[in-house]
C-alpha cells in the first residue's frame, strides 16, 4: 500500500477523529482486528481522517507482583487479561495503516512509549491520569512524536505546565477538553471549557475527547462550533457474546458522528476570522428590497436636489441610483420628470465616474 505524504505536524491534528479501542479489545487479536476492518469502513465511506488508537502496558511492570492476584481490583484484573505481546501490537498497527486510517497509541509506561517509537505510531496520546506523571512525560517528549493529551480531573496548574512543557520543545500538542466520568450523562459534558482552552492556549488546538452514551450528533455540533478540531471517542463491536461498554460507540454511531461533523462544519461556514463575502443569491435577493430614488416633482438640469425633491420607494430598477447612493446637493445632468427614477447616469456624481460601480448598478433591481 503507497503511504501518502503526511500532513505538517500541526495539521495533522486539523478534523482529526481519534478511534479508540476500548479495554483493549478484550486483549484478543482477531476482535482487534475486526474492529479495525468494520471502523475503517465507516472512515472510508464518510471519507475522513481518522485514527485507531491502541493501549500500550508493559504489564509484569505495571502491576506491582504482590497485587496480581488481586481479582477485587477490576482495574488490575482488566489490564493482565487483556495484554497482548510485541508482536500483536505490531499486527494490530500494520492492519491500521492498510485500512487507511493512522496508528496512534496511549502508552501508560516508559517501556510502553519505546514501543510506540518500534511500531512507528504517528501520534502519541497522554492520557488524563498521566497529565503530571512528568517520568512518562519526559519520555513522551524524547519521541519528538506529535502529542495530544486528554484534561479530565486536571487542574489548571496541571495544563499550563505540560502546554509550556511541550510548546517550549516545539512539539505539536493538542489539548482536549474531557470529563473522566464513565460514562458520562450530557449535563456533565461541560463544553464551554472548550472557551477556555482556546483563550487560554491559543497557539494549540483543542479538542473534544467524550465517554457519554445518549448522543452522537448535538455534542460534537456544540464543539466543533465553539472551536474544538479534534475529537476522540472509545470503540467497539457487539461480538462474541460481548456487550459494550456503556461508554463506548458502535460503528453505526461513529457514522452518526461523522455525519453530525459534517453538518456542523457546513453550518459553520468559513472561518470565523474575517467578515465573511455574501453569496450572490444573497444579494440579488436583498437588492430586490432596497428603496430607488424617485423624482419628487419635474426637475429640470442644473438643480442641485434637496430632500424634498425627491423620496424613496420601492422597486429599484435598473441603473437608478439607491438610497445607499443619494447625496443632497447632486446635480442633475438632464431634466427629470416627477415619479420618474433617478439613474446614475442623470446626476453629476463620484458614482457616476466608476465604470465598474455604474456596471454594478445597472445589473441590479428590475
Amino acid at each position: 500500500m503507497t503511504r501518502l505524504p503526511k500532513p505538517p505536524p500541526g495539521a495533522l491534528f486539523e478534523d482529526l477523529f481519534v478511534l479508540e479501542m476500548a479495554n483493549n479489545h478484550l486483549g484478543r487479536v482477531d476482535r482487534g482486528l475486526k474492529i479495525i476492518t468494520d471502523f475503517s469502513r465507516i472512515v472510508r465511506f464518510n471519507n475522513v481522517r481518522a485514527a485507531i488508537k491502541l493501549q500500550l502496558r508493559d504489564v509484569d511492570a505495571f502491576i506491582h507482583k504482590d497485587f496480581r492476584q488481586r481479582n477485587d481490583v477490576r482495574y488490575i484484573r482488566k489490564t493482565l487479561d487483556t495484554r497482548l505481546g510485541r508482536s500483536d501490537y505490531a499486527r494490530l498497527t500494520t492492519a491500521i495503516r492498510r485500512a487507511g486510517c493512522i496508528p496512534m497509541a496511549t502508552p501508560f509506561d516508559e517501556v510502553s512509549v519505546e514501543l510506540s517509537v518500534e511500531l512507528g505510531v504517528d501520534i502519541i496520546k497522554i492520557a488524563s491520569s498521566d497529565l503530571n506523571d512528568w517520568v512518562l512525560i519526559e519520555k513522551v517528549a524524547s519521541t519528538k512524536k506529535p502529542v495530544i493529551v486528554s484534561t479530565g480531573g486536571s487542574s489548571l496548574k496541571d495544563v499550563d505546565d505540560l502546554v509550556t512543557f511541550f510548546n517550549r520543545r516545539a512539539i505539536p500538542l493538542a489539548i482536549n477538553h474531557c470529563v473522566s466520568l464513565y460514562p458520562s450523562e450530557n449535563r456533565e459534558l461541560e463544553l464551554n471549557q472548550i472557551d477556555f482552552l482556546r483563550d487560554r492556549y491559543p497557539m494549540n488546538v483543542i479538542g473534544f475527547s467524550t465517554h457519554e452514551h445518549r448522543d452522537w450528533q448535538a455534542s460534537i455540533a456544540i464543539a466543533y462550533a465553539k472551536g474544538a478540531r479534534t475529537f476522540e471517542r472509545h470503540i467497539d463491536i457487539a461480538a462474541d457474546g460481548v456487550q459494550p461498554s456503556e461508554y463506548c460507540s458502535l460503528p453505526h454511531q461513529i457514522d452518526q458522528w461523522f455525519k453530525a461533523h459534517r453538518q456542523a462544519v457546513e453550518m459553520c461556514g468559513a472561518p470565523g476570522t474575517q467578515k465573511r463575502i455574501p453569496l450572490r443569491q444573497e444579494t440579488q435577493y436583498l437588492d430586490a428590497l432596497v428603496r430607488g430614488v424617485y423624482a419628487r416633482r419635474d426637475l429640470v438640469r442644473g438643480h442641485a436636489w434637496h430632500d424634498d425633491d425627491v423620496y424613496l420607494a420601492i422597486p429599484l430598477q435598473k441603473g437608478q441610483i439607491s438610497c445607499r447612493e443619494l447625496m443632497r446637493g447632486e446635480v442633475l445632468l438632464r431634466d427629470v420628470a416627477a415619479d420618474e427614477p433617478i439613474m446614475i447616469d442623470a446626476i453629476d456624481s463620484p458614482y457616476a465616474e466608476n465604470e465598474q460601480l455604474k456596471a454594478l448598478i445597472y445589473q441590479r433591481g428590475l
